[in-house]
């Protein structure tokens, strides 16, 4: 039998206010920040629980379990709403927004939460058990491996000087590239935009935090240009030109075309397509090359004719040596600056780069295409292609 022919739709999202570690949300359970973002998102959209089919939440360094599921209980949602959680490292995020659209598409769902949803602040610390059990002591680790070591599985950091270096991106390229992220985020917040797309936060001492931490007026070149190098000696990554360890939550409302008519919905984010692939870990930082590529392959477009790029700020060294090679034009790039100003919540990073994409879109007249793109730990390169579109009645 032919199913009928079916959309995936962004129709409303949101994201907290993104906490730097140890900071204002330092004492906000992940799941709260989860709960909170998606009754939000729901109300926004004038969605309520029991119409959801399933809620799906990328997270990174939690405490582990099913914290799409804990989560959505606290959001006060109906027991028989099912959630899981993803972990793709940093692209869990924007993987979950796709495992959403895909579940809609294959007809298995008509309305669906994702996102994610991190506390750096909260994580719990790692520790592993000594090979004898009754001889040695327990000890602390700062990650789970990504790579076997006759592959390399460098930290993040030294992986970003490795391209740094491989792509001859200089430090002060870097440091440049960095107060432009911080400029575009101070006028992005002074215009309003952040305040539309952001929900408050409270905490447990009753505290209401509704501004982002992290953006500083105050840097400038000549403060960022004397940072030392962070983790190689003589190198060119820095605490400024890398992004921050933070706090925060994003969520995304997809569904049908049918159930975005029931809402109301006017305009929508339609999903198109996908890619993941592997690079070299020891590189990671360039996953987005070929998965632009092979996405742009996929679905026929060329890069000219997408209209805006959101690229997750892990550093400044991986986003120049992925933009200088498709040769993309920084004007398009992150308008509202990106994670070396805002923040990089690991597990909500990919649902934050929607979430700005969708109400940037929304605001453009012209703008049609929009991409989300990701390098990811261990490895990995995700690309999602999105475009604005009318939902007819």
């Amino acid at each position: 039998m032919n199913r009928p022919q079916r959309d995936a739709l962004v129709v409303a999202a949101l994201r907290t206010p993104i906490g730097k570690v140890g900071g204002r949300l330092r004492a906000v359970p992940p799941e709260s920040l989860a709960a909170t973002v998606i009754q939000a998102v729901l109300q926004s959209a004038g969605a309520t629980a029991d119409q959801i089919h399933h809620v799906v939440l990328g997270n990174v360094v939690g405490p582990g379990g099913n914290i799409a599921r804990l989560a959505l209980l606290e959001a006060g949602f109906p027991l028989h709403v099912p959630g899981y959680t993803v972990d793709m490292q940093c692209g869990s995020g924007l993987q979950s927004m796709v495992l959403a659209a895909q579940s809609i598409l294959a007809g298995q769902a008509e309305m669906v939460v994702a996102g994610g949803v991190e506390s750096a602040s909260r994580a719990p610390w790692k520790i592993a058990k000594p090979d004898d059990m009754y001889r040695g002591l327990p000890h602390i680790y700062a990650r789970a491996r990504f790579n076997p070591e006759s592959i390399g599985d460098p930290d993040m950091g030294v992986a970003a000087e490795h391209v740094a270096r491989r792509y001859e991106i200089s430090r002060a390229a870097q440091d440049a590239f960095a107060l432009d992220s911080h400029r575009k985020a101070l006028a992005a917040e002074a215009s309003g935009f952040f305040e539309s797309l952001r929900t408050p936060v409270q905490t447990p001492a009753g505290d209401t935090i509704a501004e982002d931490e992290c953006p500083r007026p105050d840097t400038s070149l000549e403060r960022l240009s004397a940072l030392p190098p962070a983790f190689v000696d003589e190198g060119t990554v820095t605490a400024g030109n890398a992004c921050p360890i933070n706090d925060g939550a994003s969520v995304c409302l997809l569904t049908s075309t049918a159930k975005a008519r029931e809402l109301g919905c006017r305009m929508a984010l339609r999903y198109v397509d996908s890619v993941v692939v592997g690079v070299d870990p020891n590189y990671l930082g360039i996953g987005p090359i070929p998965a632009v590529q092979a996405l742009m392959e996929r679905t026929g477009y060329r890069l000219e004719d997408i209209d805006l790029v959101e690229f997750n700020e892990a550093f400044a060294a991986q986003v120049l040596a992925c933009v200088n090679a498709w040769a993309w034009p920084h004007e398009r790039l992150n308008v509202n600056g990106g994670a070396i100003a805002l923040g990089h919540p690991y597990g909500a990073s990919g649902a934050v780069l929607v979430t700005h994409l969708f109400h940037e879109m929304m605001r453009r007249q012209d703008a049609r295409l929009g991409m989300t793109t990701m390098g990811v730990g261990g490895g990995l390169g995700i690309a999602v292609l999105w475009e604005k579109v009318k939902v007819k009645s």
